[in-house]
C-alpha cells in the first residue's frame, strides 16, 4: 500500500493537490496522510504575558486545526467511495519542514503531495514559500507539486529533463514506471543543452534510461537553451501536451553551471504542469 503525505493549509490549492492525488492514484492502494502544521507568529509568542496565555493561543490553534482536518475527512468520506483509499489526519504543534522529516519514516512514506502556494495570509501558518522550502529540505521523499488551477485528467505523456551525467538506479524510477504501467504513459526524455556531443559517461547513462523504459513507450529529444533551462523544460513540455514533468533533486550541478538558475525551484513556480521531484539518490 502506498503511503502519501499531503500538507495543508487548508487552501483552495491544497485542496486541488489533493484531489489531483487522488485521481492520479485512483486504481492503487493508498493511505493518505493529511497533515496541517501550526504555531503562532514568533512575534506573538514573545509578546505573551504569560504561560497561561501561550497555552490558551496553541489550544485554540490546535482546536481549528482539528477541526478543519474533520471537514476535509467529512468531504472525502461523503464524496469519494474509492475502497482502495484511506485517509488519516495529522494536526501537528510545530514547523512544517521538521514535522515532515518526523512523519516520513513513522508512516513510511512513499510520496509528499503539495501545491505550489499557500493560501494568503494563511493564519499565521504556510509563511513564506512551503513548496520551496520542503523541496530544498526534504531529499529522501517524492514529492508531487500540483499547480494551483490545474484540472488532472490523464496521465498520457511524461516529460523527463535529463543531462544524461547521472546514473539511475532502478529503485528511483520504480514508482514513475509503476503509474506510467496504469495510465499506460509515454515518456519523452530530452536533454537540454547548448551542445549535444555526449561523453561516454553520458552514452552509457543513455543506455541505462533505454534499459529502464524498455517497456513503456518513450521517445528521445533534444532541445537547444535559448534563454533558460527552466523555460526549456516549460515550452517542451507545453509542446508536448505533457501531464507532468518528472526531476530529480539531486544538486543539478550541470544545468547551474550552463545558466546559474536553481532548477526545481523555478519550474515548480512557473509550470502549469505538475512536478514530480526524485528523491536525491547520491546523497
Amino acid at each position: 500500500m502506498k503511503q502519501l503525505l499531503l500538507p495543508t493549509d487548508f487552501s483552495d490549492n491544497a485542496w486541488n493537490a489533493l484531489f489531483t492525488a487522488i485521481k492520479l492514484y485512483a486504481h492503487f492502494e493508498c493511505t493518505f496522510h493529511l497533515l496541517h502544521t501550526y504555531e503562532p507568529k514568533a512575534q506573538n509568542i514573545s509578546g505573551f504575558k504569560s504561560s497561561a496565555r501561550a497555552g490558551q493561543v496553541y489550544q485554540s490553534m490546535a482546536e481549528q486545526s482539528k477541526e478543519e482536518l474533520a471537514k476535509i475527512l467529512a468531504y472525502v468520506n461523503t464524496n469519494y467511495s474509492n475502497k482502495k483509499h484511506h485517509f488519516q489526519t495529522n494536526s501537528v504543534s510545530g514547523g512544517l519542514v521538521e514535522t515532515i522529516k518526523k512523519i516520513i519514516p513513522k508512516y513510511d512514506i512513499d510520496t509528499i503531495v503539495m501545491g505550489t502556494k499557500g493560501a494568503t495570509g494563511a493564519k499565521e501558518i504556510f509563511l513564506g514559500s512551503n513548496t520551496v522550502k520542503v523541496l530544498k529540505a526534504v531529499k529522501n521523499c517524492m514529492i508531487l507539486v500540483v499547480p494551483k488551477s490545474y484540472d488532472f485528467k490523464s496521465l498520457t505523456s511524461v516529460v523527463f529533463p535529463t543531462e544524461y551525467t547521472h546514473f539511475f538506479p532502478k529503485n528511483i524510477l520504480q514508482p514513475v514506471l509503476q503509474l506510467m504501467a496504469h495510465w499506460k504513459s509515454e515518456i519523452k526524455i530530452f536533454h537540454v543543452a547548448q551542445e549535444f556531443k555526449l561523453s561516454d559517461v553520458q552514452l552509457s547513462n543513455k543506455q541505462i534510461l533505454k534499459k529502464r523504459f524498455e517497456d513503456h513507450p518513450y521517445g528521445f529529444y533534444k532541445v537547444s537553451i535559448k534563454k533558460t533551462v527552466s523555460k526549456a523544460i516549460r515550452d517542451f513540455s507545453k509542446e508536448q501536451k505533457a501531464d507532468l514533468i518528472v526531476l530529480t533533486n539531486y544538486k543539478h550541478t550541470f544545468f547551474e553551471q550552463l545558466t546559474q538558475e536553481p532548477i526545481v525551484k523555478k519550474v515548480s513556480f512557473k509550470s502549469d504542469i505538475p512536478l514530480l521531484v526524485l528523491p536525491d539518490f547520491e546523497g
